[in-house]
């Protein structure tokens, strides 16, 4: 499986048989440069990880794909005149001889003035690669490569680290590192105190790196 991150929360995965894009954000980039897409998944209605200018544009490129979202992103897309196919926690999404499961439920607490949204977080292919969007959830799978949050307003450094020993994954990929001015200091830190059977993997940005 190939993977590449286009920053901050936004990734494209390459599986043998499909090819599809996670979380087209508004601090990523190149992403509206994609083409034969299977599907575009949206794990909440965020703008870093929904950015509606710039997702109309590769949907218009990319003819025929899927695009699949969390409920609380569907009223959005259908104010610019989207539509897509809406999933929730217990689906399984069949995509090109890959599967993807939806799991979680709701983002994780920013403040409690602040509305908690669903968001969706994806299971693909069994565990091979688990993309929480913005939540602590832990899936039942055991997960081989982990898209890990390490910085954002509702998340602190030690919040992190507790997620990524909970989930224990092979690989550890940071993101949603796209509001640090310097990710140093995180990923040092991330990577000491990770589980000792997790390898904490930086990838360059835009660069596909085989998991």
């Amino acid at each position: 499986m190939n993977v590449v991150h286009l920053g901050h929360a936004c990734i494209l995965v390459e599986t043998e048989t499909a090819r599809f894009l996670i979380d087209p954000g508004t601090l990523a980039s190149g992403f509206e440069d994609l083409r034969d897409l299977d599907a575009v998944f949206v794990t909440h209605q965020h703008p870093d990880h929904l950015d509606l200018g710039r997702l109309q544009r590769l949907l218009e490129a990319n003819p025929g794909v899927q695009l699949i979202v969390d409920p609380g992103s569907a009223s959005l897309l259908a104010g610019v005149g989207l539509t897509a196919r809406v999933v929730s926690p217990g689906e399984r999404v069949l995509l090109a001889g890959s599967t993807v499961d939806v799991v979680g439920g709701t983002h994780a607490l920013v403040h409690v003035d602040v509305p908690v949204v669903p968001n969706g977080a994806l299971v693909i292919d069994d565990g091979a690669v688990f993309h929480p969007g913005d939540s602590f959830f832990v899936p039942a799978q055991q997960i081989d490569v982990l898209f890990l949050p390490t910085s954002g307003p509702w998340l602190k450094l030690g919040e992190a680290v507790d997620y990524l020993r909970a989930v224990a994954p092979r690989v550890a990929v940071p993101i949603h590192e796209g509001a640090l001015a310097d990710t140093t200091l995180h990923f040092s830190v991330l990577s000491r105190l990770a589980p000792a059977q997790t390898t904490f993997t930086v990838l360059d940005r835009g660069s596909a790196a085989a998991l």
